[in-house]
């Protein structure tokens, strides 16, 4: 069976972030590294070249392909900030609602700036989806 292609790095995470182009987008970065951190209780770690992960946990599919993951993270892309964040509980729906401007995907969310959303529903977002991952996720 095929290995992960996303593995944590050895990579200092503010070294990532301070090479990062786009002003705005780095020091959104940092930003969301003090907010996770703060959230979670861990320290970051890099996963693949670049997203900055948070919390770890392993998953098994039934097709019998299994792994590990970050449990929450987010990467500072060109293109916007993509945040490896949601849980899939009741409160993701009501939160999303309040955040403010925003995409989703599957299980991303994706915001141009920190400037756009509510600072205090994002917190609450990251608690909610580290709490899914460690605790549902994480399951035997």
């Amino acid at each position: 069976m095929a290995e992960n292609k996303t593995q944590p790095t050895a990579v200092p995470v503010e070294e990532f972030l301070s090479a990062v182009e786009n002003p705005v987008r780095r020091a959104d970065g940092f930003a969301l590294l003090e907010l996770m951190r703060k959230v979670t209780g861990q320290e970051p770690v890099m996963w693949g070249p670049s997203i900055v992960g948070f919390g770890q946990y392993h998953y098994r599919y039934e097709s019998g392909r299994e792994g590990d993951s970050a449990a929450v993270g987010f990467s500072p892309r060109k293109a916007n900030l993509a945040l490896y964040v949601l849980g899939y509980g009741a409160q993701t729906g009501e939160l999303l609602a309040r955040l403010g401007k925003h995409k989703t995907g599957v299980s991303c969310l994706y915001i141009n700036k920190l400037a756009d959303v509510d600072l205090g529903v994002l917190k609450e977002l990251v608690r909610v989806g580290y709490r899914y991952a460690m605790d549902e996720l994480h399951r035997p």
